[in-house]
């Protein structure tokens, strides 16, 4: 859609504001509204001023002023809003020098797509991400400095089946195995068909959704890949369209990767893979019907996975999740259908169309902009410098004895210890400037400041429980 195109479909659909969508740096939708009457073909080339040291991780009080650009492809009407809204994402850049914005996390995506054309390997790449979540009833949370505490309910939750709910209807998934009972057990079924509805309104396309592993709610609704760029920005709205239907219905959503004890987390399985004149690269005739050049891409992605899970798995709470001898990925490794292995390669169908690979330890706390950014330049490096990955691991991971594990790499078990791991190995990243140093910097001190800090401050509940009578 042109300047001209979003301008008229506004119109045509009867718009009276205009809310403009930016990404900030750790991975959250902001947003302010215009009128309709301010928003002309000369918007999308002027820009809209607001204040970016208001906003975490970017500009200082005394350079705080920047220019939201919206990009009229992304134009769809808003499908939460009272009044009749057009929805922009947009790019950042400054007022002065017109440059964009090097820490504006969508910058970073479309420079990761430029890197990967000017390489020659491929026109696109694509990625379909699993993005598992939670709908809840209710959710409390606290901390002081004499108190801390979290409460999570759900009346579809396995430890409500003795609570008096006048009357309680049983039909509580037990324990991992959420996946997948028809209703009454699953309770959720419009209301996840509701979201797709609304996600087909305005341009994501959808393939499936269904109840996840877990009790209490846990669900997925898969999207069909799309390029780079637009995906993230698909991901977005998605999480958007979740979150807002739960709170219609009177429930929340959360994308939280491990809210519950006991059960399993919520991860977003990748799939990716690199395309060039309208074929699949990816598709070959090696290992699981793989192609040298999607080997050497897996080659990458797990030689640099460490530091990749400080944006792939970006908060304290995915080391809950990641936690070995466990359901979850944490194996550096790559299986055809094994589902323990860090990545894996789907086998639904032989079509050479279909060939991609799934990098399994990701979840959807992350930015998704500089997360699909990072795994394709970590993929682009294996490429370039035709890094091997190795043997398979196609046998079953659990039955495996220390001796044979003993070899195989693992994902980082804490925050702080991915983000030492970027530090030391992020130099795939700076490749066309498309990650710059600051960027890097930046981030490594917002994590460590505002997260690993502040949780590493704080008692623990269960300490209490192990330490308090000794």
């Amino acid at each position: 859609m042109t300047p001209k195109e979003a301008v008229k479909f506004a119109k045509d659909h009867g718009a009276r504001m205009v809310d403009l969508k930016f990404m900030d740096f750790p991975g959250m939708w902001q947003h302010f509204c215009i009128p309709i009457s301010e928003l002309d073909e000369g918007t999308f080339e002027d820009g809209v001023g607001f204040d970016g040291s208001s906003i975490r991780g970017w500009q200082a009080i005394h350079v705080s002023d920047m220019l939201v650009i919206p990009d009229p492809a992304t134009a769809v009407m808003d499908p939460f809003t009272e009044v009749p809204t057009l929805s922009l994402i947009c790019n950042i850049v400054d007022p002065i020098t017109r440059e964009r914005y090097s820490r504006d996390p969508r910058n970073i995506a479309q420079k990761a797509e430029a890197y990967l054309k000017s390489t020659g390997i491929a026109d696109v790449a694509y990625f379909g991400p699993e993005a598992e979540f939670f709908i809840f009833d209710d959710i409390r949370y606290d901390f002081r400095e004499n108190c801390g505490y979290y409460y999570i309910d759900s009346v579809e939750g396995q430890w409500n089946t003795g609570r008096e709910e006048g009357p309680n209807l049983g039909y509580k998934a037990r324990y991992k195995e959420g996946y997948f009972p028809v209703p009454p057990t699953d309770s959720l079924q419009d209301m996840r068909t509701e979201m797709v509805l609304l996600m087909e309104k305005v341009g994501i396309r959808v393939e499936a959704q269904h109840h996840e592993v877990a009790t209490a709610g846990q669900a997925e609704i898969d999207m069909r890949f799309a390029p780079l760029t637009r995906m993230a920005d698909n991901l977005m709205m998605y999480k958007y369209i979740i979150k807002n239907v739960a709170r219609k219905h009177g429930k929340t959503a959360t994308f939280m990767p491990k809210p519950l004890f006991g059960d399993n987390g919520s991860g977003m399985h990748t799939h990716q893979s690199l395309w060039k004149g309208g074929k699949n690269l990816f598709s070959g005739m090696g290992y699981a019907g793989l192609s040298d050049l999607a080997l050497y891409y897996i080659g990458g992605v797990l030689h640099h996975a460490k530091a990749l899970c400080a944006l792939v798995a970006p908060t304290t709470n995915s080391y809950k999740r990641l936690v070995p001898g466990f359901e979850a990925p944490v194996n550096l490794a790559y299986s055809s259908r094994n589902r323990s292995a860090g990545i894996r390669i789907p086998m639904y169908t032989p079509k050479p169309e279909a060939k991609r690979v799934e990098v399994r330890f990701p979840d959807n706390a992350c930015n998704g902009y500089l997360a699909f950014a990072g795994m394709l330049m970590a993929g682009l490096d294996g490429i370039l410098n035709k890094i091997d990955p190795g043997e398979p691991l196609d046998k079953d991971i659990y039955e495996l004895g220390p001796e044979e594990l003993k070899d195989v790499p693992s994902v980082p078990g804490s925050l702080e210890e991915a983000l030492n791991c970027l530090e030391n190995d992020h130099e795939f990243l700076l490749k066309g400037d498309v990650f710059t140093q600051d960027v890097i910097d930046v981030w490594l001190w917002y994590k460590r400041k505002k997260e690993v800090d502040p949780v590493r401050l704080r008692p623990h509940p269960y300490e209490f429980v192990l330490y308090y009578d000794l």
